[in-house]
């Protein structure tokens, strides 16, 4: 029985109901310094415990990778949220390892590994950022870097950054734009036209990479590199590249189960991941991919050609 078999089989079966495996590896490798943060996401259609990608990203902060800034993870359940963050890399942080030791179930969930490129290693300028609007929480972490011209007024709004980081400010921006044309909560379909609007608008200062969810849905827009797999039935086996851990999810989910993860490079050497076109927005519901608007000649980077813009934009992935 591999390592991940042992350890998770004393979890029940929707714990690790993250869509469908194949036999086609990624070009993602261990220890190769990706530049910029590095974003999770999980949308399921019943509580699921995200340990076995999260034991594989974590490891990206500060053993397989570079991003040695702080992680932080957040947890939807029902109308609360449990939210961790460290200023210390995810690879050794006691918080990282309380959270993979906690087995916490969640419909939606959203992670961050911070490599700084604009504010300083602090909790203040620590991902995902966390606001209340229209009476529930939302959720929102960010890579790339946006341009000076990015540079809100906000002055008398009700959402205003408490760090430096150019993503708390795109994330107040947000959240002002959409309260000041939405009173009351629009229905996701809406919003979701309301963000592809804003996405067009912000994306022109720059790399604007995002996870962002109500607890309800949960929005996606990669301006670069991101990626999405569904487990879904038949489910199969997946390998971590990032550790030598294995799960055979026939093992350890129900026939209903149904689990997206989001994720700036695929965690599994072993699945089709399939990749977000530039300036594309995708809305997940229970699971499913329910929406997406992407430009009508889609674009597809490679991971290299991704992580050289990176590179030059002086952005940590």
């Amino acid at each position: 029985m591999s390592k991940a078999n042992f350890s998770e089989a004393k979890m029940s079966k929707a714990n690790f109901s993250e869509a469908k495996t194949t036999n086609h590896p990624t070009t993602t490798t261990p220890n190769k310094e990706h530049p910029m943060c590095q974003l999770l996401g999980m949308n399921c259609n019943t509580p699921t415990d995200i340990g076995f990608s999260f034991t594989g990203f974590s490891k990206r902060g500060g053993l397989t990778d570079h991003h040695t800034d702080g992680f932080g993870i957040g947890f939807f359940e029902g109308r609360g949220l449990r939210l961790f963050l460290d200023d210390k890399p995810s690879a050794q942080s006691p918080v990282a390892e309380l959270v993979r030791n906690y087995h916490i179930k969640s419909e939606n969930v959203i992670a961050h590994i911070r490599k700084a490129s604009q504010g300083i290693n602090s909790l203040e300028n620590t991902h995902p950022f966390q606001r209340e609007m229209w009476g529930g929480y939302w959720l929102f972490a960010h890579n790339g870097q946006l341009r000076p011209s990015f540079a809100p007024d906000f002055n008398g709004k009700a959402y205003r950054p408490v760090g430096s980081t150019d993503s708390e400010q795109a994330f107040c921006y947000l959240l002002n734009r959409l309260r000041a044309q939405f009173p009351d909560r629009p229905c996701p379909n809406t919003l979701f036209d309301a963000l592809a609007e804003l996405c067009a608008e912000i994306r022109q200062h720059g790399m604007f990479n995002f996870i962002l969810s109500d607890g309800r849905v949960m929005y996606a827009h990669a301006s670069t590199l991101l990626y999405y797999i569904t487990r879904q039935p038949p489910f199969g086996q997946a390998h971590l590249i990032d550790e030598d851990m294995a799960i055979d999810f026939a093992k350890v989910t129900t026939p209903n189960d149904r689990v997206t993860v989001i994720t700036t490079l695929p965690l599994t050497d072993n699945e089709t991941w399939r990749q977000f076109a530039c300036d594309e927005l995708m809305m997940f519901d229970h699971g499913k991919l329910v929406r997406r608007h992407r430009p009508e000649n889609p674009v597809y980077l490679t991971q290299e050609e991704g992580l050289e813009i990176a590179r030059k934009a002086g952005v940590s992935v």
